[in-house]
């Protein structure tokens, strides 16, 4: 039976990260890399798809935190024997290898602890060949070689084993370190000192944050969960780290979220300019024209975490899904899709970028020109729209309003061929309001002709195409809070398709609350945010989606488009700060 998504916790080293249930096995693992293939899945199966875990032999009631404002997560273990506490964190990359430490020490005892390593490359699918080789193990499978350190080890078949007693005082120290096969051996990491620096690096980071907001607490997870998402090397920054937990219980969409989107692009610079930290922003930014490169006719809208385009799909059958949720897709068919929106947020996101203060590069203000050109192209097609559908392409209002948002960010930026843009930015600004507005229902609609409702267009204020004062948006909001709210959350759409048991979608939640704020509704406003809040876990993280009913999370754990939303609101909540909508 799989574990609820709301157990796990987080843990990471700027390449990857993994996740740590609340019994203290590590059930996901991508390693070197956010995109790699997963060598622990358990998460999306069984112990036999791999899982690391340590802990008491007996029954345990278990509380967990971070060390402090950091990624070094500690879970105690409190049995009728004694009580143990393990300290589980990904030290601060130095050297090309990646490693796991896990500190286990005995407050009260004597306690049996028991330690389960299965390791399987490729999904579940290849144990490693084991072999004893002086104070440790060493691991081969294909490219990768792992190196196990730690008392009591024994070989059990494909998997390692030990068994300890700890009595009070007593530690027992567990070092998994990964490097390619052709780097040899890594030298053995000090836990304590590596402890020590992890700690430092993650607190000095979020000591930069010193914004005013009544949520400090959630507002520094948050952040520090996306730097935690975010690929050091490049600073790209993926939408989550995991791939195929389900957006509908026992559902088929189930996709994979481990790569960088450009949709994302200007929540993101938002959140983080707002909260103080320029050169990460700035880092983000030049991934972006990084990523995009060459002509913008074949940009993607979404990338892997160097910037790599190749991201094809495929089913993993050897996996039987979190929940029994099926197919387990690995790689993304989206990233083919046509999206319009994505050229508005690219350029919106330069024009952010300048409002802040950060420096124009030629290679921005060359993308930004040929990005420009394209949208008068290409704008009056239809695509796949904001939730990526996979059925025939339609005329999204989202879509449209954000080639507007391209044309209006672009006149901010340049002077460029000044009244081609203004006509341009006219022209879809009068298209929408002709199209996407349905007068009897008092709402803008997902598409041009629809009767559905959809949560996207609450950007429409929030990008500044009308004010939120204005009938239409108020029309708008109104709909979506009698059409669209599920115990007090909101679903993305109005998708009979679907049906109910689809999760409600914490982001849009978010902008809704944004919307309230426009409209001079805080208290409102204030009361979606703590019910978002409400919902996370014991360590403040937060999925995709939440299931009303069960009252469980649903979806891509953790996922960064929900927290970015979480710190933005919470910042426009308690003070000024940089908005989208400002041109």
């Amino acid at each position: 039976m799989s574990k609820p998504i709301e157990d796990y916790a987080l843990i990471g080293d700027g390449h990857t990260v993994a996740l740590v249930a609340r019994d203290g096995a590590i059930d996901w693992l991508c390693w070197p890399r956010f995109d790699s293939d997963a060598c622990l899945s358990a998460l999306l199966g069984t112990e036999e798809h791999g899982t690391w875990r340590i802990g008491p032999t007996g029954t345990a009631s278990v509380t967990r935190r971070y060390a402090g404002d950091d990624l070094v997560l500690r879970t105690e273990f409190a049995t009728a024997e004694g009580r143990l506490v393990l300290t589980d964190f990904m030290p601060v990359r130095r050297d090309g290898s990646s490693a796991i430490v896990r500190r286990l020490e005995a407050f009260e005892g004597p306690v049996e602890m028991d330690m389960l390593l299965r390791l399987r490359f490729g999904y579940g699918e290849m144990p490693p060949w084991w072999e004893r080789r002086g104070e440790g193990l060493v691991g081969e499978v294909g490219p990768d070689t792992v190196v196990l350190r730690g008392p009591g080890l024994s070989l059990d078949g494909e998997a390692v084993r030990a068994r300890l007693t700890l009595r009070a005082g007593e530690r027992a120290d567990y070092v998994l370190q990964h490097v390619p096969v052709q780097a040899g051996e890594p030298e053995p990491i000090d836990p304590a000192a590596a402890q020590g620096e992890a700690e430092r690096w993650w607190r000095e980071w979020i000591a930069h944050f010193d914004k005013p907001t009544d949520w400090l607490e959630a507002v520094k997870r948050s952040l520090l969960t996306l730097r935690a998402l975010t690929y050091l090397p490049t600073g790209g920054i993926v939408a989550a780290p995991t791939l195929g937990l389900p957006e509908k219980p026992g559902g088929t969409m189930n996709w994979d979220y481990r790569y960088c989107w450009l949709r994302d692009s200007t929540f993101t610079l938002t959140a983080l300019l707002n909260s103080g930290f320029h050169d990460e922003a700035a880092a983000w930014e030049q991934w972006l024209y990084r990523a995009i490169a060459g002509s913008p006719e074949k940009m993607r809208i979404m990338y892997r975490v160097d910037g790599g385009r190749q991201i094809e799909e495929r089913e993993i059958e050897h996996v039987p899904g979190w929940g029994d949720a099926k197919p387990v897709r690995v790689g993304n068919a989206a990233a083919g899709q046509q999206q319009l929106d994505v050229y508005g947020e690219v350029i919106d996101s330069a024009r952010l970028c300048q409002r802040a203060g950060i420096e124009r590069t030629a290679k921005g203000r060359a993308t930004a020109s040929a990005l420009i050109r394209h949208v008068e192209q290409i704008w009056q097609e239809p695509d796949q729209g904001m939730w990526e559908s996979r059925a025939a392409p339609q005329h999204y209002v989202y879509s449209k309003v954000m080639a507007w948002v391209a044309a209006d960010r672009f006149l901010g930026l340049s002077d460029e061929r000044r009244g081609d843009v203004e006509k341009l930015r006219n022209a879809i600004h009068a298209d929408v309001c002709k199209h996407g507005y349905d007068e009897g229902r008092g709402s803008f609609m997902q598409s041009y002709g629809s009767r559905h409702l959809d949560a996207s267009v609450l950007m429409l204020p929030l990008v500044g195409f009308l004010p939120a004062d204005d009938e239409r948006i108020s029309g708008t909001i109104t709909a979506i809070e009698k059409g669209l709210m599920e115990g007090g959350f909101v679903r993305r759409q109005e998708a009979p398709w679907i049906g109910k048991e689809e999760g409600v979608f914490l982001p849009c939640t978010c902008w809704l609350a944004d919307c309230l704020k426009m409209q001079g509704r805080k208290d409102e406003a204030r009361a979606l945010l703590e019910r978002v809040l409400g919902i996370s876990n014991d360590l403040g993280l937060l999925s995709e989606e939440y299931h009303v009913p069960s009252k469980r999370l649903l979806g891509n754990f953790p996922q960064a488009l929900t927290h970015i939303g979480v710190v933005n609101t919470a910042l426009g909540l308690c003070g000024p700060t940089l908005q989208r909508g400002g041109g």
